[in-house]
């Protein structure tokens, strides 16, 4: 994705921070489709900070509309206005919320996950990024990355983050679009 990391930054860098100082890059796609395997490459190639959207999800079925509700309320709004921003972490082995981590002032911001591209965080963003990749591949990586434990809700996260992905047209309003596998 070397190519794509270069396209991500360049244009990024090249569009107005709309997050207070911070240029903010959110990654979105469906599940296993490379979102969190781009948004460390960009990380490491620019040394920015990554919030993954998994830890702010209550479990495999807690919603997107939360989860986009405290990316907007508990990042996107506090940094956009100067102030510190946090966001409560989803503990995946305990089944519940555990602490509040902080989200370090930077200035690249990426976050990735199902939901990071929405209208409303898109607001706050320099570019926005869709990565897809074939259905069966994605289904190998979600189950290889999460085990038995993600197996029974495969199908029912694929249905409800494609309902998301049409009601929020994410993939056309992207800026980019990569395609791996």
């Amino acid at each position: 994705m070397t190519d794509g990391v270069h396209q991500v930054l360049a244009l990024a860098r090249s569009r107005p921070a709309r997050l207070g100082a911070t240029r903010l890059i959110c990654i979105d796609g469906p599940a296993g489709s490379g979102k969190t395997t781009l948004a460390e490459e960009l990380a490491a190639e620019a040394g920015a900070t990554v919030v993954h959207l998994d830890e702010l999800l209550d479990g495999w079925t807690g919603g997107l509309p939360n989860v986009v509700d405290a990316l907007v309320s508990d990042i996107l709004v506090p940094l956009a206005a100067g102030r510190a921003a946090t966001y409560h972490r989803y503990d995946w082995h305990a089944g519940r919320f555990a602490e509040w981590m902080p989200v370090p002032s930077s200035d690249l911001l990426i976050v990735e996950g199902v939901g990071s591209g929405s209208k409303a965080a898109a607001a706050y963003a320099s570019a926005v990024v869709w990565v897809e990749a074939p259905h069966d591949l994605r289904k190998s990586r979600g189950l290889t990355r999460d085990g038995d434990d993600f197996a029974p809700y495969w199908e029912a996260w694929a249905l409800m983050e494609a309902e998301h992905f049409a009601r929020e047209s994410t993939r056309s309003r992207a800026d980019v679009r990569l395609a791996t596998g």
